[in-house]
C-alpha cells in the first residue's frame, strides 16, 4: 500500500493511488484517501465516505461524529476531484461511472491493512449514485458483506432534476449522443451565487474549504459527464441491491435555486440543488433495507445545513448508528427505524 503523509486538514494524513491512465485521454489518474488522525493499527468500525460533483472531503465535524461513535473517518476524493485533480484534467470528468470502482477498492484495502473489521460506506449527492451502483455490483460478483456492513446516503442524486421534458427518452437519446460524439462540450457553465453561496463563510454560509476545488458556481457540466450519470441513474431505477442496510437522508422540501446575493436566504432552509420528491420516490430502489428520513430545512447537503437542521440530521445520524453498531452488528435482528415523511411521492 502507499505510504502515509499529513494532509492539507491540520491532523489528517492522505495516501494517493496511482491508477493508470485515463481511459478519456487526460493523462495519469490519481485517488487520494484521507483519514483521521495518525495511521495506526485499529480495530472495529470505520466509514469510507464519498464525495459529490463540484465537492472534496473537508467536512471534519462530520468525520469527528463519526470518531465519536468509535467509527475511524476515511474519506476518497475521486480522480480528477478534489486533493486528486491533476494539470490538464477536467475537474470531475468521466464517461463512466464503475471507472471509480477500482479506487474505491483500494480504499477499502487500505482500510482493512489497518484493521478495520467492518466498513460503513457513506455517499452525498452524485457520490450517493456513484457508490450505490458499485455497491450493487460488489453484491452481483458475491463479495458485498465481505467488508462492507452498512450504507449512509445524503441527498443522493437518484434522477435528473428539472422540467420532465429533460427525462422524456428524445431527450435520453440527444444526451447519449452529445456525449459520446461531443463529451467534453459543456452543457452547462458555472454561475456565481446560488447554492454554493450559502455554503462558505466569505459568502452567505458557515464553512471553509477550498475554493479552487469546490468554487461558488460550481464547475462547468459537460454532455459526456452527464451522460454517465444518466446511464447510472437509469440502471437504479431497474432496481439496485446494495445487499447492505443503508439510511437516506434529505431535506423535506426543494428551494428554486437563485442566484441574486440579495435573494440568498430563500435558499438557505431546503435543497436547491436536487428535487427532493425523486429521491424519495427512487429511494426504495437502492436496496429492501432502506430507511428514508426528511430534515426539515436541511440544504442539498444536510451536514452544512443551517445549525438546527444540521443538529436534526446529525441526530437522525446518531440514532441509526445506534442501531447499526448495536443490533446489527451484533447479529441481534431487530430491524433500524422505519422511513418517515416519504410517502406519497410516488
Amino acid at each position: 500500500m502507499p505510504g502515509w503523509e499529513p494532509d492539507v486538514l491540520p491532523g489528517y494524513w492522505q495516501c494517493t493511488f496511482a491508477l493508470g491512465p485515463d481511459p478519456d485521454g487526460e493523462g495519469e489518474l490519481e485517488a487520494t484517501l484521507v483519514r483521521r488522525g495518525s495511521p495506526y493499527p485499529l480495530a472495529g468500525s470505520a466509514v469510507l465516505m464519498v464525495h459529490g460533483f463540484t465537492d472534496y472531503f473537508f467536512n471534519t465535524a462530520l468525520a469527528d461524529r463519526f470518531a465519536a461513535r468509535g467509527i475511524q473517518a476515511y474519506a476518497l476524493d475521486l480522480h480528477k476531484c478534489g486533493r486528486s485533480h491533476r494539470p490538464g484534467q477536467t475537474p470531475h470528468f468521466t464517461t463512466d461511472l464503475a471507472r471509480y470502482d477500482t479506487e474505491l477498492e483500494l480504499a477499502l484495502d487500505a482500510i482493512a491493512a489497518d484493521g478495520a473489521s467492518n466498513v460503513l460506506v457513506y455517499g452525498h449527492s452524485a457520490g450517493g449514485l456513484v457508490v450505490s451502483l458499485w455497491l450493487d455490483r460488489r453484491r452481483r460478483r458475491a463479495t458485498a458483506g465481505k467488508d462492507v456492513s452498512g450504507l449512509i446516503l445524503n441527498s443522493p442524486w437518484l434522477d435528473l432534476q428539472g422540467p420532465p421534458i429533460l427525462r422524456l427518452p428524445p431527450t435520453s437519446v440527444a444526451i447519449r449522443a452529445l456525449g459520446r460524439l461531443r463529451k467534453r462540450t459543456v452543457l452547462r457553465r458555472p454561475a456565481e451565487g446560488g447554492y454554493g453561496a450559502t455554503l462558505h463563510r466569505d459568502h452567505h454560509g458557515e464553512f471553509e474549504y477550498d475554493l479552487t476545488w469546490k468554487p461558488i458556481g460550481g464547475f462547468p457540466v459537460t454532455f459526456g459527464w452527464i451522460h454517465a450519470i444518466r446511464r447510472g441513474q437509469a440502471r437504479l431505477h431497474r432496481g439496485l441491491d446494495v445487499g447492505v442496510p443503508n439510511l437516506v437522508l434529505r431535506s423535506d422540501r426543494s428551494v428554486r435555486e437563485v442566484r441574486d446575493p440579495k435573494e440568498v436566504e430563500s435558499i438557505q432552509r431546503g435543497d436547491a440543488v436536487l428535487d427532493v420528491a425523486q429521491i424519495a420516490r427512487w429511494a426504495g430502489c437502492i436496496g429492501n433495507r432502506t430507511t428514508v428520513v426528511p430534515i426539515v430545512d436541511a440544504k442539498h447537503d444536510v451536514f452544512l445545513s443551517v445549525s438546527e437542521a444540521r443538529a436534526q440530521a446529525y441526530a437522525e445520524l446518531d440514532r441509526w448508528l445506534q442501531w447499526y453498531l448495536t443490533d446489527h452488528l451484533t447479529g441481534t435482528g431487530e430491524k433500524p427505524m422505519k422511513s418517515r415523511g416519504s410517502e406519497g411521492h410516488g
